[in-house]
This record gives C-alpha cells, sequence and structure tokens, in this order.
C-alpha cells in the first residue's frame, strides 16, 4: 500500500501530462520509464538498504531522487488543478478547452525548479531562530536562561557527519545554558551511522545536552541507540526528568518515549513516571517528539512543551494535512489550557521527501522570562 501511494503521483503524470504532449511517441516512453524508475526511489531503498527510512545510496543519489520523486509529486498537483479548472470550464461550456502544449511545458519547469528549490532549503544548515517565552512561576535567578532545541535531525545519507558537524559549530556558538534534542536523530542502524552522528557528542552547554527518541529511533534497534547516545554527551530523558537549579530556583526539565514504542515492544511513553519525584513548585519543560498528546501534558501541569516530529509540514498547504494527523498541531507556538507548546519545523529532515517549500528549517533558541 506504501509503495501504490507513491506511485499515484507518477500515474497522473503519465497519463495527464506527457501522454498529451505533442512528442515523438518513444520519447514519451522513455520520459515516462525515467520517472518510473523516479518514483520508485522508496521501493529501491526497501530492496538495497532493508528500510524505506534509511536509503543508502551515495547521496549525490539521495539528492537526486529527491528532486525527481518531488518533481513528480508537484507536477501531479500542477495537473489536477489543471484537470479540476477543465471541469469547471466543461460544467459552463459543455466542451473541454484544448491546453496548448506550451502549458504543459510551464508546468514541467515550474515542478523542476520548485523541487530544486525546495530541497536546497531542506538540506541547508538551518537559519536561527531566536523566540522568547514566559514561564508561570520561573524563578528570577532563570530569567533569561538560553535554550536550544534541535529536532528531527534525521541523520543519514543525505544528512551526513559534515552536515551534523556544521549544526553543532552553529548550536555550540550559541553559548546556550541548556541543549535539548526532541527526537528523530537517526535514520539508519548504529553500525551504519556511527561516525555520522559522531559529531553531536560536540555538542556542549552549561547544563548538559538533554535528549528524548523520536519515532524513527524505534525503527532501527532502540536499546542500542539508547544506550550509545550517552556515549555521545547525551543525558536520555526516557520518562525521566532533570532538576535545574540556580540559586534557589528550580527548573524541570522532563522527557518521554515516543508513541511509536508500543509497536515494538519497548517502554511506552509515562508522563506520569516522568514527573515523579520532581521539585513540587518547579515550573516543567516537557520534551516529547510527537505533539499529539500536548492536551494530556497540560492537564498534568507542564508549563511547556518542546516538539517536534511534523517537519511544520514541509510544504505550504501540505502543512493543513500534516496538521490533521497531529490533533491540529503542525508548526510554532500553541496555547492547550495553561501549557505552551512549540511546535519546531525540524532542523533536518526525513532523506526519503526532502523538500521545504515556504516551511523553513529551524534551529530555534528560547530565552525563558519571568511572568511579570
Amino acid at each position: 500500500m506504501f509503495h501504490l501511494m507513491f506511485s499515484l503521483p507518477w500515474l497522473i503524470v503519465a497519463t495527464r501530462f506527457i501522454a498529451p504532449l505533442p512528442w515523438p511517441l518513444m520519447v514519451k516512453v522513455l520520459l515516462a520509464a525515467f520517472l518510473l524508475v523516479a518514483s520508485q526511489y522508496h521501493l529501491f531503498s526497501r530492496f538495497t538498504s532493508g528500510s524505506v527510512f534509511a536509503p543508502e545510496f551515495p547521496r549525490p543519489l539521495v539528492i537526486g531522487f529527491n528532486l525527481f520523486f518531488g518533481a513528480i509529486v508537484l507536477l501531479a498537483m500542477m495537473q489536477v488543478a489543471l484537470d479540476l479548472v477543465s471541469l469547471l470550464i466543461f460544467a459552463v461550456k459543455w466542451s473541454f478547452p484544448a491546453v496548448p502544449a506550451e502549458v504543459r511545458y510551464t508546468m514541467g519547469i515550474a515542478a523542476v525548479l520548485l523541487a530544486s528549490f525546495g530541497i536546497s532549503q531542506a538540506i541547508r544548515v538551518p537559519p536561527l531562530k531566536q523566540i522568547e517565552v514566559v514561564i508561570p512561576g520561573l524563578a528570577p535567578e532563570f530569567d533569561g536562561y538560553r535554550m536550544v532545541q534541535l529536532t528531527d535531525l534525521h541523520i543519514s545519507r543525505l544528512f551526513t557527519g559534515s552536515w551534523a558537524a556544521a549544526v553543532v559549530d552553529k548550536t555550540n556558538a550559541l553559548d546556550a545554558d541548556l541543549i535539548v534534542i526532541t527526537g528523530d536523530l537517526i535514520d539508519g542502524s548504529l553500525d551504519i551511522r556511527r561516525e555520522d552522528i559522531a559529531p553531536l557528542g560536540g555538542l556542549t552547554a552549561r547544563d548538559g545536552v538533554l535528549t528524548v527518541p523520536g519515532n524513527h529511533e524505534y525503527f532501527f534497534d532502540i536499546d542500542r541507540w539508547l544506550k550509545h547516545f550517552p556515549e555521545i554527551n547525551m543525558r536520555i530523558l526516557a520518562n525521566d526528568h532533570a532538576v535545574i537549579e540556580r540559586g534557589e530556583g528550580r527548573l524541570v526539565v522532563a522527557g518521554v518515549t515516543d508513541l511509536s514504542a508500543r509497536f515494538t515492544g519497548a517502554v511506552e511513553p509515562d508522563l506520569g513516571k516522568a514527573l515523579s519525584g520532581a521539585p513540587a513548585n518547579a515550573p516543567i519543560i516537557l520534551l516529547d517528539h510527537q505533539p499529539r498528546l500536548a492536551h494530556r501534558a497540560a492537564e498534568q501541569g507542564v508549563a511547556l512543551q518542546l516538539s517536534g516530529h511534523t517537519h511544520g509540514g514541509m510544504i505550504r498547504g501540505l502543512d493543513q494535512i500534516v496538521a490533521r494527523a497531529n490533533n491540529g498541531f503542525v508548526s510554532g507556538f500553541y496555547k492547550v489550557g495553561e501549557m505552551q507548546l512549540y511546535v519546531n519545523n525540524g532542523t533536518g529532515l526525513w532523506p526519503g521527501f526532502a523538500l521545504r517549500i515556504g516551511v523553513p528549517a529551524e534551529l530555534a533558541e528560547f530565552t525563558l522570562r519571568s511572568a511579570p
């Protein structure tokens, strides 16, 4: 079903875009065949790498697959829009309009240019996004406390060790008090990704690096990854919390495992356990990879939840579909009861569909402020 779904855009392009072109039949067949190969990117990943979530092709080939697969998806969307316009005209005039070949040429060029722009935005080191957030009950000692959130790095053949090193350099230059990583650090097994993820061990902050697993960790032997992360300078908050102190002030940073745990037999998220023993009057910041259960966190007195997972929807317009799958949460700040939820667009992106159009990646720096 997964591969059939990703074949549908190619079918639309082949039958509704390529077939009507005024070209020799053999040229159209060759173009359709080339795009068919590109459309089966995920199938090739599964056969050659054992997983659609970690294509192990050379990086230029991963970029090329994303470029042409993305162009197919964009072109299919344009073609559907064109067909809908044609149907509306038919409903009024009782005849379908003739579509000049130049219209299709323009659509094809636009799709390739948009896909090229989209992947260039996806694979760059993300720009800094600075955010101030007021935390009720925050001790004066923590006013101005700076925390950097990384999420959805998806270290892989696309987001390699050199990319990770550049992200680390940019993060460390901020000289933050705390660094948090809200899941989906990797795509691939520990044996394959060990060297690429190694630069993350260089992340430094006064109060360390706190991490929770995302759903992709559960696709690649979660237990081995959870043992490895502390070896590269990360503290795992798997239904646990850390207490940060500044003078008489206290701040609790809690973290839970991912919802995907229920499908693998791993430890499922348990916020009650994560908060057990936490100081009663200290504000709580929760790290939860997926934003879907934010209402439960709000009911347990969390002041701020930091999440990722959605990649911000990746493409403007598609974000509304992604929001529906995540209880309406997709990008930016939300008010959930008395709690604030921030959904980060992601530092990296799943290499299976690495396009960003109108939804930039981000390296988020939060400055905490006491309530007036």
